[in-house]
């Protein structure tokens, strides 16, 4: 695959307001989850090797990153789509509304696991979200108080574990990633703990997860440096370097394809990207761009995206999908609720 040209229009984003503020453009502009980023660009590929329309240009900015850009304003020196790891926010949507972008339509792609991954060197781990948890929160309970994070070494948690040193190289708070695992993770886990009292997000500080920017190459890389060290990052970079890592169970259950399309494997989320409409006119090649993301070629259950990671949806709950996306059915506050 050709390497697709990135450009930051973060600064003409954040003053756009109306559209008008640039002319008609060819080349459509993305934004986003670094997750959603390997299925958007073999997309563009595509339809920059097949129609008159330029190669896309895309942006990984992580998914509150490409909000935030997205909902700046209708100006065509804004995106005309942004791709996310987890559904828009209520707060995003208001902000959306706030600015003019009041006509967006939601399109869902397929499904994503998110791999709790290490080194192939090591002996397979199975971890409950319970131990996860009290590795990279901030505070746990002890005494019947919530305290500093202790724990250093993941025996120190669970006797069980190995005498090991909790190091988890994971994804920074504008990823939808991070947002996908604190809720899928540390939500879910923390109301079943003793001493949180209902669902606690917030993550240690003090250098045992260590953010490490919206490249999860960039993470893989680091997992084969250090054998000690966890990475957080979507399903379809543990199978694309599944010679060199592999992924944790969690719960009992490992990240596998049919695990994550099942809802088995308890860290599955759906993958989204949503659509500027009010640029439909001006950016003529975001039709087509959309209609061949949204065809069996691309998403089906022998789609070119299952090639590389992605998890179809089932052929009626992707059907149903086109046809919304098709119809440009506009997103409403309730839909997010």
């Amino acid at each position: 695959m050709k390497t697709i040209a990135k450009t930051s229009f973060a600064v003409a984003a954040l003053v756009a307001g109306t559209i008008g503020t640039a002319e008609a453009r060819d080349q459509l502009r993305i934004v986003g989850s670094s997750t959603v980023f390997p299925f958007a660009s073999y997309v563009a590929e595509e339809l920059g090797a097949t129609t008159k329309w330029p190669t896309p240009v895309i942006e990984s900015t992580g998914s509150g990153g490409g909000m935030k850009l997205f909902c700046a304003g209708n100006g065509l020196d804004t995106p005309d789509i942004t791709n996310a790891s987890r559904q828009m926010k209520v707060s995003e949507f208001e902000r959306c509304q706030e600015n003019g972008v009041t006509d967006i339509t939601q399109a869902v792609i397929g499904y994503d696991g998110i791999a709790f991954a290490q080194s192939k060197d090591n002996d397979p781990i199975n971890l409950t979200r319970e131990q996860i948890t009290l590795a990279v929160a901030k505070e746990v309970p002890q005494g019947g108080k919530l305290v500093p994070n202790p724990y250093k070494n993941w025996s120190e948690i669970d006797s069980s574990l190995p005498d090991r040193e909790i190091i988890i190289y994971g994804p920074p708070t504008t990823s939808g990633t991070r947002d996908a695992f604190e809720e899928l993770v540390m939500e879910a886990a923390s109301e079943e703990i003793d001493g949180y009292g209902g669902e606690y997000t917030k993550i240690r500080q003090d250098g045992v997860y260590v953010p490490s920017g919206e490249n999860d190459n960039l993470i893989v890389q680091k997992l084969e440096q250090n054998t000690d060290a966890f990475g957080i990052f979507g399903y379809s970079f543990l199978e694309e370097n599944e010679d060199k890592l592999q992924g944790a169970k969690i719960d009992g259950v490992a990240p596998e394809a049919d695990a994550i399309s099942s809802g088995e494997y308890p860290v599955s989320r759906s993958l989204f990207f949503y659509i500027k409409n009010s640029h439909a006119d001006d950016v003529p090649a975001m039709s087509d761009y959309v209609e061949l993301f949204m065809s069996e070629k691309m998403i089906g259950e022998i789609g070119y995206l299952k090639g590389i990671g992605l998890i179809p949806l089932p052929k009626d709950v992707r059907e149903d999908m086109r046809e919304r996306v098709a119809e440009r059915e506009q997103l409403e506050l309730s839909d997010l609720k």
